[in-house]
C-alpha cells in the first residue's frame, strides 16, 4: 500500500516545532508523535506552558529587583545630571512606543491568519460532512424504495399474474435483483457515525476559535490603550495616569506570558500533527471504516483501486437487468393484463430514480471530492494556523520586551517629575521677580500696590537712608556675607523688600536671591546655609565676582 502522497507537504516551521524537545513533567523525554490520548503526551505540552510560567516568575522577579534597587538607591540628584535621566526616560518610553506599536501590528497580523487557517478547516469540515450527509441520505433512500416500494408492486403483481406461471418467474428473479441491490448497499461503510464526528469536531473548532479570536482582539486592543495612555502620562507628566498604567501594564505582562504558552504548545501540538497527518487519521478511523477505504480517500492516486467499484458494477448491472424486465413485462404483460400497467410503471419510475441516485451516489463516493476537502483543511491548519500562531508568539515576545521597557521607565519618569515638583516648590510665591507672582499681582491689583519696584526703591534712596543712624552708612563696607545671609534666610520676604541693605543703595534681597538661586543647586544652597564666617566671606567675594 503507497503511503507517499505529492499533494501535500508540510511547511518547514512545522518540522521546526516537531522537533522541539517533548519533556513530561518527570523531565523523561517522550516521542514526538501526534497522540492527543496519550497522558505523556499531554503532559510534554503543558511542560511548554510551564516554561512559558517560568519565564514569567523570572521576569517579575528581575523587575522586583529593579524596582527595589531603584528605591533604595534613589537619592537628590544634581541639577547637572538631570538633563541625561530625562532622556534616558525619554528614549526608554519611545522604544517601548515603537516595540509595542510593531507588537501590535503583528499580533493583529497573526490573530488574522490563524483565523483563516481555522476557517479552512471548519470550512472543509463542513463540506465533508456534506458529502457523507448526502452519500448517507442516497443509500437510505435507495435501500427504502426498494425494500418497500418495490415489494409492494411485485406483491400486487403477483396476484396479478398468477395464471403466468412464466410472467411470476420474471417477478420472482427481480425480486431477486433487488435483494442484490439492497445487499451492496448495505456493503458500503456506514457514514453516519464519521459524519456526526465531523460536525461536532466543526461546531466546536468553530466556537472556541470565535473566542480565541475575540480575546487576542481585546488582548492587542488593551496593549495599544495602555501604551498610548502611559505616553499621555509622561507628556502630561500625571503621576496617578503612570501609576495606573504600571498596574495595567504588570497584568498585560502577565496576560503576554500566558498567551506566548498558550500559543506555543498549541504550535508545537499542530506541528506534530502536520508532520504526519495520514497516520493519525487511519489511527482514529479503524475501529470505524476499512483501512483500505481511508488510504483510498487520503491519497487519492489513479494507481489505487476504487474500494467501491464492485458494489457500484452490481448495483449497476442489477438496476438494467430489471429494466429490461419491466420493460419486456410492458410490451408483453400489459395487453393481457390491463391492470398490471400502473404497477409496472411504478417499477419503472422507482427503477429510474435508484439510477440517478446511483449516479449520484458514484460522484459522491469519487475519491477527488473528500481529497480535496482533506488537503483545504490541512493547507489551512499546517500553513495559515501555525504560522499565524508563530506571529502570536512573536506577538508575545514584543509586547513583553515594551511593557519590560516601560515599567522600568515609568519609575525613572516618577522620580524625575517628583524631582521638578521639589525644584518648582523651592520658588518663593511672594518674590516680586518670580513669574508667578507677578501673574498674582496682575490679578490682585491691591497687592501690587505693596510691592515696590526697583526703580521706586532707587528714587526713594534718600528718604530711607535718613531715616537710618549713621553708623549704618559706616558700615557700608561690611562683607557680602551680611547681606548674602540675610537674603538667604529671608527669601525675598516683602517685609524687606525695602530695606537698604547697608545703606549703599543696593538692590532688593529678592535679586541676589534669584541670582543666587539660578546659579547655585539646591543641594549647594545648603551647603552654604552651613558654612561658617569665613567660608562665607570667600562664597560672597566669589559671588560678587
Amino acid at each position: 500500500m503507497s503511503s507517499i502522497r505529492d499533494d501535500y507537504i508540510a511547511p518547514w516551521w512545522t518540522y521546526w516545532l516537531h522537533n522541539f524537545p517533548h519533556v513530561n513533567l518527570n523531565f523523561q523525554p517522550i516521542d514526538n508523535t501526534f497522540t492527543p490520548q496519550d497522558q505523556n503526551y499531554q503532559q510534554s505540552l503543558i511542560f511548554l506552558g510551564c516554561v512559558a510560567a517560568a519565564g514569567l516568575g523570572l521576569n517579575l522577579l528581575c523587575l522586583a529587583i529593579y524596582l527595589s534597587c531603584l528605591c533604595c538607591c534613589r537619592k537628590d540628584e544634581e541639577e547637572e545630571s538631570k538633563r541625561p535621566n530625562s532622556c534616558c526616560v525619554t528614549w526608554s518610553a519611545v522604544v517601548a512606543g515603537l516595540i509595542s506599536c510593531a507588537a501590535v501590528g503583528v499580533g493583529f497580523y497573526g490573530n488574522s491568519e490563524t483565523n483563516d487557517g481555522v476557517y479552512q478547516l471548519t470550512y472543509s469540515l463542513y463540506n465533508a460532512n456534506h458529502t457523507l450527509g448526502g452519500v448517507d441520505n442516497l443509500v437510505t433512500n435507495t435501500m427504502g424504495s426498494m425494500e418497500s416500494g418495490l415489494k409492494q408492486h411485485l406483491a400486487r403483481l403477483d396476484e396479478i399474474f398468477a395464471t403466468r406461471g412464466d410472467y411470476v418467474q420474471t417477478l420472482r428473479f427481480m425480486q431477486q435483483m433487488a435483494d442484490n441491490v439492497i445487499k451492496q448497499l448495505l456493503g458500503l461503510p456506514d457514514w453516519d457515525m464519521a459524519k456526526v464526528d465531523l460536525a461536532a469536531i466543526a461546531d466546536q473548532t468553530a466556537y472556541v476559535e470565535y473566542y480565541r479570536w475575540l480575546t487576542y482582539l481585546l488582548l492587542l486592543i488593551l496593549d495599544l490603550v495602555i501604551c498610548l495612555a502611559a505616553c499621555l502620562g509622561l507628556a502630561k507628566q500625571s503621576r496617578w495616569l503612570l501609576t495606573t498604567m504600571m498596574v495595567f501594564g504588570v497584568l498585560t505582562l502577565i496576560l503576554s506570558w500566558a498567551s506566548l504558552g498558550v500559543d506555543l504548545a498549541t504550535a508545537v501540538g499542530t506541528s506534530d500533527f502536520c508532520v504526519i497527518p495520514d497516520k493519525f487519521i487511519m489511527n482514529q478511523t479503524k475501529d470505524l471504516i476499512s483501512s483500505d477505504i481511508v488510504h483510498y480517500y487520503l491519497y487519492c492516486s489513479q494507481t489505487l483501486p476504487n474500494p467501491f467499484q464492485q458494489s457500484l458494477t452490481i448495483f449497476q448491472r442489477s438496476l438494467t437487468t430489471m429494466q429490461i424486465q419491466i420493460q419486456g413485462l410492458l410490451q408483453f404483460a400489459v395487453p393481457l393484463f390491463p391492470t398490471a400497467e400502473r404497477d409496472l410503471l411504478g417499477i419503472q419510475h422507482l427503477l429510474n430514480s435508484s439510477e440517478a441516485s446511483l449516479h449520484q451516489l458514484t460522484a459522491l463516493l469519487d475519491c477527488r471530492g473528500l481529497n480535496k476537502d482533506y488537503l483545504d483543511a490541512l493547507i489551512g491548519v499546517c500553513y495559515d494556523g501555525v504560522e499565524g500562531l508563530l506571529y502570536l508568539c512573536l506577538f508575545s515576545i514584543l509586547a513583553i520586551c515594551a511593557f519590560c521597557a516601560m515599567l522600568c521607565a515609568i519609575p525613572r519618569a516618577w522620580t524625575h517629575i517628583a524631582s521638578r515638583e521639589r525644584d518648582y516648590d523651592d520658588i518663593d510665591e511672594e518674590d516680586p521677580f518670580n513669574p508667578q507672582a507677578r501673574r498674582m499681582t496682575t490679578h490682585n491689583p491691591n497687592h501690587a500696590t505693596n510691592v515696590h519696584s526697583f526703580c521706586s526703591y532707587s528714587s526713594s534712596m534718600g528718604s530711607q537712608s535718613s531715616l537710618h543712624p549713621p553708623a549704618a552708612q559706616a558700615g557700608s563696607n561690611a562683607p557680602v556675607s551680611e547681606y548674602m545671609n540675610q537674603s538667604a534666610l529671608f527669601g525675598g520676604n516683602q517685609r524687606y523688600e525695602n530695606v537698604p541693605l547697608i545703606g549703599r543703595g543696593s538692590p532688593p534681597p529678592s535679586v541676589y536671591t534669584q541670582q543666587f538661586r539660578n546659579r547655585y543647586s539646591p543641594s549647594m544652597r545648603a551647603t552654604y546655609l552651613s558654612m561658617t564666617e569665613d567660608q562665607i566671606r570667600h562664597f560672597g567675594n566669589d559671588f560678587q565676582a
